[in-house]
């Protein structure tokens, strides 16, 4: 998939395409309606539009990545509403068919999140949560009846801790992927951190990617 993608933008990539596969392995119905969290260059909106959503919405709190994602969606033709929000604190007002939450999980040295810079599309605070809690929390609010939620981090953020948290919002949760790929440069460059943390074992070089699925039940108000 080519992508228009301006510096400081995140480039699409394994935890990308390792959601994109998810979604195509879940199918969506047609005409749904789809919410793309931090959607980077768009990649994910572009590939739930493409598979027949009927109207995505997609967020980034970068104006670079708004506008990439605007330019790569326009030039398909494709149905995408981009919108520069963070999506910590938005509130839809309505609610959504399936989400898609590829956020920044990569533990950091610094305990609060960059305000600015490149560092923002995958910096997370000290245990790389602090955009996926506040997702787990309140997808569930946005879902529809029957509704998807599929996110996409690394193991070392806490696997089992995703999934707890989707379950205590009353969705239904469990992996549906997985994929082990070598440390990037981010992750190799922060070590000593990870170690020090106990958050990857002595000599460790690979992490494990995993796609979390969370559906709200029929009966949820």
């Amino acid at each position: 998939m080519w992508l228009l993608r301006s510096p400081g933008v995140y480039r699409p990539q394994s935890d990308t395409w390792l959601l994109i596969q998810a979604l195509n392995d879940a199918g969506i119905p047609g005409g749904a309606r789809v919410l793309d969290m931090c959607t980077g260059t768009g990649a994910l909106a572009i590939a739930a539009a493409v598979v027949g959503a009927g109207h995505v919405t997609a967020l980034d709190i970068s104006l670079r990545a708004t506008l990439a994602a605007r330019f790569n969606a326009r030039v398909r033709g494709l149905p995408v509403r981009v919108e520069r929000r963070d999506a910590m604190t938005y509130r839809a007002g309505r609610q959504f068919d399936v989400i898609l939450a590829n956020p920044p999980y990569v533990p950091s040295p610094q305990g609060d999140l960059p305000r600015s810079g490149s560092s923002r599309a995958w910096d997370a605070a000290r245990d790389g949560r602090a955009l996926l809690d506040p997702l787990c929390v309140n997808a569930s609010g946005m879902l529809s009846s029957g509704g998807m939620l599929l996110i996409v981090h690394s193991a070392v953020c806490g696997v089992e801790t995703t999934v707890d948290l989707l379950h205590k919002a009353g969705l239904k949760a469990a992996v549906v992927a997985r994929r082990t790929v070598p440390f990037g440069p981010v992750m190799n460059g922060r070590i000593p951190f990870l170690e020090e943390q106990g958050l990857i074992k002595a000599g460790q070089r690979h992490e494990e990617l995993v796609v979390i699925r969370g559906d709200r039940r029929d009966d949820q108000p």
